[in-house]
């Protein structure tokens, strides 16, 4: 199981660089920022795997997702269960198809020091977060953001940089479980279609909030 875990937390790594082509690569961090600096929106694809603090696979899905600064977005998960997440820029929509539940919370209750805050949020990292470089592994250069709340939702997230494009984040929450994003397409700067941040509740359904 072991060997199992390090083989996919390996599947990061798209390609190898070469012998001494790291050596003038930049940093994490300035990667980091250099990527929320120059990417306005984008839209892609993910797989996401979570793992419990013992350190087994508790969860595993993908989907798509896009974005929009600041604060829209839309994280669609469609395997294993179907489940909505779109932020409009005011709200936060939680949709449930399995439960027939809309949960919906004021964004800036929602956003926060979260996760979401690097990709959609104003690009103001240095206020949000402690950032810090988290050198080379698995072929690609790392950033790692601790949140400066106490309340924050998780404990600290690396993201891994190769060439200056985002293609993966490590997020561990306040119970030692680790979530690993990696993104298998990740487009920058094209043009979305404004409906993919609006949600309306389907009728029927329960919606709890506000």
């Amino acid at each position: 199981m072991e060997r199992s875990r390090r083989c996919f937390v390996a599947l990061l790594c798209f390609a190898l660089t070469a012998p001494g082509a790291l050596a003038a690569t930049p940093d994490g961090v300035t990667q980091l920022k250099r990527f929320v600096a120059a990417t306005e929106r984008a839209e892609g694809r993910f797989v996401q795997s979570v793992y419990r603090q013992n350190g087994g696979r508790a969860d595993e899905s993908e989907g798509n997702f896009a974005f929009e600064r600041p604060g829209k977005f839309r994280w669609n998960y469609v395997k294993p269960y179907p489940q909505v997440l779109v932020g409009d820029g005011a709200r936060l929509w939680s949709y449930d198809p399995e439960l027939g539940q809309v949960t919906v919370k004021k964004m800036g209750d929602a956003l926060g020091s979260t996760p979401a805050a690097i990709l959609a949020g104003d690009g103001a990292l240095d206020a949000t977060f402690t950032l810090e470089d988290g050198g080379e592994a698995n072929g690609l250069v790392w950033a790692i953001a601790t949140p400066k709340a106490a309340d924050s939702s998780f404990a600290r997230m690396k993201l891994g940089f190769r060439d200056g494009a985002l293609v993966g984040m490590e997020i561990r929450d306040n119970f030692g479980h680790t979530t690993i994003l990696r993104f298998t397409r990740l487009t920058a700067n094209v043009a979305i279609d404004p409906a993919t941040f609006r949600f309306t509740p389907p009728a029927g359904v329960d919606v709890i909030g506000e």
